[in-house]
């Protein structure tokens, strides 16, 4: 695309923007849940699929949005992801209830699944090679670990300040700009759509399946765990049948027998089972049992925050750095597990929080690198989806684990330590897979 510097800086910019609001909306909602499940009269189990909605959606259908881009053009599917995504967000600050709020939140989890592989694919055809692409996407991780790091802050200050409605409301104008500006100042591929289709029985299936297993882990019961296992049966089945037949399955079979790719994706997997579910059980712990407020409960997180986005500059100086990452991360978990009903936050919060932020920074460079390892150079975007799906995945599907586990226990601070020596024992079983594998980069 020939463009003036100063045009693909703004495109450059809008794009980054768009991935901010996606990264940000992780992360955000988890200071402001306490505020929510009060207001709304929801338990753990209910506040978990105010996460859980946005979680399934996002990860779940991420591949059929990456889909969407390569039929109809990147800037088209942006435009339409962040539609939805803004839609979403009015939704989930006007909500009247727990009802409306999930959904509006699963809304929002379908929008950024289209706008997040389209933002990248308009950035990878701005920028085609070379040390210009090198740097826009050091631009596109640094706002990524920005908005993690913002949105732990952000969901604090607004929380305290107006109320928890606030920290879905504050994304619509911005997401409403950039949709607005995104025709104008982003160029786009004006072509008819593409040959081929979305792999809805694929998309259906997946979705259906993961939603079940999530509802049955979190406390649904055997049966809609048995339905959801039958449905990603059916599902895998179904992308073998759609390979063998040459067209274009949403996540092709063969792909995990390349290399690396399978064990990257199952230690992704269990990574984001502990990442999502510490950010959703500490600021509980924070608030419920320690007593801060909201803007406390963020600014305590900052530490935690900081290490995250540092370690992973870390990881691309340092070698083998996966399984320290991992025993890092199971460390800093098995000493929140102490979890005491008066702690402060240098005795008891700030050194486990550092340890988990930096073991989790450190793991997750090495394990996105293993998920796309020995990956052929067409097959390159579908592994770098697979894998951040994966995570996503894994974080709804760690949640629903977690939340069931902290629920069998007595009321107070029991249940924080239950989840936490949990996630400490899943990021244990990561780290022997990667070591039993000989993954120890």
């Amino acid at each position: 695309m020939a463009m003036s510097v100063r045009a693909r800086g703004v495109s450059l910019a809008l794009l980054a923007s768009s991935q901010f609001l996606v990264v940000l909306n992780t992360s955000i909602v988890n200071v402001a849940l306490p505020a929510i499940g009060d207001d709304l009269s929801l338990s753990a189990a209910g506040l978990s699929w105010v996460v859980n909605a946005y979680l399934i959606a996002f990860g779940a259908l991420l591949p059929a949005g990456g889909r969407l881009a390569d039929l109809y053009g990147g800037r088209r599917a942006l435009a339409a992801g962040l539609a939805l995504f803004t839609a979403g967000s009015a939704g989930a600050a006007l909500s009247p209830g727990a009802g409306a709020l999930i959904a509006a939140r699963a809304v929002q989890g379908v929008g950024a699944a289209v706008l997040s592989p389209a933002a990248l694919a308009v950035l990878l055809a701005l920028y085609p090679a070379g040390a210009a692409r090198g740097r826009a996407l050091g631009v596109w991780g640094s706002v990524s670990a920005a908005g993690g790091a913002a949105g732990v802050l952000l969901g604090g200050l607004l929380t305290g300040a107006l109320g928890w409605w606030s920290v879905f409301a504050v994304g619509v104008p911005v997401a409403a700009f950039v949709l607005v500006a995104v025709p104008r100042l982003v160029p786009g591929d004006d072509r008819p759509p593409r040959g081929g289709g979305l792999d809805l029985p694929g998309t259906l299936s997946v979705t259906l399946g993961l939603l079940g297993v999530a509802y049955g882990l979190g406390g649904g019961g055997w049966a809609p765990i048995a339905a959801g296992v039958a449905l990603l049966g059916v599902f895998a089945l179904w992308e073998r049948r759609v390979e063998r037949q040459a067209a274009v399955p949403l996540i092709p079979p063969s792909l995990l027998r390349t290399a690396d790719v399978g064990i990257g994706n199952v230690l992704m997997l269990l990574l984001g089972m502990v990442w999502v579910g510490t950010f959703f059980f500490l600021p509980l712990y924070q608030q419920r049992v320690l007593g801060y407020s909201p803007l406390e409960a963020g600014l305590t997180q900052l530490p935690l925050a900081l290490a995250l986005v540092l370690a992973p500059l870390a990881a691309g100086r340092l070698r083998r750095t996966l399984v320290p990452g991992l025993l890092m991360l199971a460390a800093g978990l098995a000493w929140l597990a102490r979890a005491p009903e008066d702690g402060t936050f240098l005795v008891d919060l700030l050194g486990p929080t550092v340890l988990v932020g930096a073991g989790l920074g450190l793991a997750f460079v090495p394990l996105t690198a293993l998920g796309v390892a020995g990956v052929p150079g067409e097959r390159a975007g579908v592994a770098s989806g697979l894998i951040t799906t994966t995570r996503q995945v894994g974080g709804a599907l760690g949640l629903a684990v977690l939340t069931s586990v902290a629920g069998l226990a007595p009321a107070g601070v029991t249940g924080y330590r239950h989840a936490f020596l949990t996630a400490a024992a899943i990021s244990l079983v990561a780290a022997t897979a990667a070591l039993v594998k000989g993954r120890i980069r």
